[in-house]
């Protein structure tokens, strides 16, 4: 079976995302909201700041709702089959910002320098074959989820710090997440770069092998954003203040006990057992506590947006010709509701 991306390829899930813009389809009711998640410890915050009350004490009824890859979630949030995403910046987010159906408002998810971040994994074949680092990627395969993802970003970021054109790594788009781990395990694509939560379980059970850091290419990379409707980023304020009072008050819980470990023990244990159940709920306990501990990337505080590296995206989509060139950083960005950094 082939995976490679082509041109054909790569602009589908665009053009599924802009046409669920024209939908029209009626939004949730006020009363109850939808904040569209991935299963990763990158979305603790989320997962916290429910298990807490803290949406509740900040006046909202919402639920979680489980997505497989960033490009559906801009889709949800377009169509109002959800309130607000906390995700990777991609093609189809930044199309339909242009057709004035999302807006990003905060940041979250932060590549830094001396924490561990997304890390580049190896199968076992390819390895064993001599890619044993991230400069040897060249006429190997990569796993994404879809064009214009964040996957296919770091690998932009990583063929570009290794002096390789990206046209000559194989890009397989494998739409789920859990289908990327199942191709890299059993050796039908060479390469991918996951969050180390994921990371250290494929190492840990013997699935693949880490080759390098994407911190390591992509200091201050924006990974994921906070993105709502351009209806209630421009008429709700209220309403997407609170999302981001709520969620902020969580991401300072997440970071206190994982990236930076100021919290107790008990305090860190408490929100161990919070988070695994929602992520790696099939290994035990104490391994995927261990696991979240080793892989905790950081998360802006008060989701404060670093506009600069998500400009540098927006510009990149510009020149692989994933969206238009004419997409403006106000039409993406509404930048009065968090801090810019």
């Amino acid at each position: 079976m082939n995976f490679t991306l082509n041109r054909r390829q790569a602009l589908i899930g665009l053009g599924m995302a802009s046409a669920a813009a024209s939908l029209g389809m009626p939004a949730r009711a006020a009363s109850k909201r939808n904040l569209a998640v991935l299963t990763l410890a990158s979305h603790a915050p989320g997962f916290i700041a429910f298990e807490r009350g803290y949406f509740k004490d900040a006046g909202l009824d919402i639920e979680l709702k489980f997505f497989e890859a960033a490009q559906p979630m801009a889709v949800a949030i377009a169509s109002g089959d959800a309130e607000f995403g906390v995700t990777a910046m991609s093609g189809g987010l930044i199309s339909l910002a242009q057709k004035n159906a999302v807006k990003v408002v905060g940041g979250a998810l932060t590549e830094q320098k001396g924490i561990v971040g997304a890390v580049i994994l190896a199968s076992n074949k390819a390895y064993e074959a001599g890619l044993t680092s991230p400069d040897k990627l060249a006429g190997k395969s990569f796993g994404i989820t879809t064009a214009g993802s964040s996957f296919h970003f770091m690998a932009h970021k990583i063929a570009q710090a290794n002096n390789i054109k990206l046209s000559d790594i194989q890009l397989r788009p494998l739409q789920k997440l859990g289908a990327i781990v199942g191709a890299l395990s059993t050796g039908q694509i060479d390469a991918w770069a996951i969050q180390a939560n994921v990371a250290n379980k494929m190492i840990r059970e013997g699935a693949a092998k880490q080759i390098g850091l994407v911190a390591d290419y992509a200091p201050n990379y924006q990974v994921t954003t906070a993105f709502t409707s351009t209806k209630n980023a421009s008429e709700n304020r209220e309403l997407t203040t609170s999302f981001i009072s709520a969620y902020a008050k969580a991401v300072d819980d997440y970071n206190a006990a994982f990236v930076d470990k100021t919290a107790s023990a008990d305090e860190q244990d408490a929100l161990a057992k919070l988070v695994h159940k929602y992520v790696e709920k099939d290994s035990p306990f104490e391994v995927a506590k261990q696991n979240l501990i080793e892989g905790a990337m950081r998360i802006n505080q008060g989701l404060a947006l670093s506009l600069g590296s998500c400009i540098e995206q927006l510009d990149w989509f510009k020149s692989e010709g994933m969206v238009k060139d004419d997409v403006s950083k106000e039409q993406l960005f509404d930048t009065s509701y968090v801090k810019t950094i």
